[in-house]
């Protein structure tokens, strides 16, 4: 993974869980149900952007270098493997 892709994923995921204890915090203090659930929305959308980026590097990266290294075996294993990907994350949303 590319060294920016992995500080964008890095920062990401620190203000992911400051999030989730924004949301545990909130539970304790019993505020009101649908702020709290506003706040998961938010937390899946947030992480929905990191998956988004993650898949994008591991395209850029390890998919391509399997497609240029001429292997048949090694691009019909990361075809699988992407598609096994989208078949599990594919409520991702592309915003």
């Amino acid at each position: 993974m590319k060294a920016e892709v992995r500080r964008q994923v890095h920062a990401r995921l620190k203000r992911i869980a400051g999030q989730v204890t924004g949301i545990q915090r909130m539970v304790d203090e019993d505020r009101y149900c649908v702020d709290v659930l506003l706040q998961v929305a938010a937390v899946r959308a947030a992480l929905d952007q990191v998956g988004k980026l993650m898949l994008g590097a591991h395209v850029e990266t390890c998919v391509a270098d399997a497609f240029a290294s001429g292997s048949a075996g090694e691009r019909r294993k990361k075809s699988e493997e992407l598609l096994e990907v989208f078949s599990r994350f594919g409520s991702v949303s592309t915003r």
